[in-house]
């Protein structure tokens, strides 16, 4: 099996869950555990795989989570574009992802809080505050039904549905 599709095999795979063992991984894709290894180790040097996070819902701890995504329109900086203005922005702790984006704004920031008031004191006070920043406008999500190709709540069986007649 060539490099590349051991490669791809094991993105796919730990993509959708990084914890099975380089022996599970050697067995799925056919190969033994030491290519396994390397391959994992070289790809996490060269930044393809850049982390292990776990895939926490929120809504099922004590917990009081909120996930807002922010539109931010920017001035892009002199010789620099959008880049240095998106490292000034996902070096603040609050912030979870920075994405640029094409359309009607420029950049999408995803952050996660304690509250509605602590989102918007970020957005107030840190985010909109940067000179270089020209409008925000935020979304708080309501309710998260698949993140990162999981389902996070309990799927529903249409036979526990009330029967509604007129």
């Amino acid at each position: 099996m060539n490099k590349e599709v051991i490669d791809k095999g094991i993105l796919d795979v730990i993509g959708k869950n990084s914890r099975f063992s380089s022996e599970d991984l050697a067995a799925m894709l056919g190969t033994d555990e030491k290519t396994i290894e390397n391959e994992i180790k070289s790809m996490e040097d060269n930044k393809i795989i850049c982390g292990y996070p776990a895939l926490i819902n929120w809504d099922n701890t004590d917990n009081e989570m909120v996930t807002a995504l922010i539109e931010v329109n920017v001035t892009p900086q002199r010789d620099m574009g959008f880049n240095k203005v998106a490292e000034r922005i996902y070096k603040f702790e609050e912030v979870e992802s920075v994405y640029l984006m094409s359309g009607d704004f420029d950049l999408t920031v995803i952050i996660q809080g304690r509250s509605m008031k602590e989102v918007a004191m970020f957005v107030s006070e840190k985010l909109s505050t940067l000179e270089y920043v020209n409008s925000t406008a935020t979304y708080f999500v309501m309710k998260k039904y698949k993140e990162h190709g999981i389902i996070m709540e309990k799927e529903h069986d249409d036979k526990e549905r009330m029967l509604v007649t007129p």
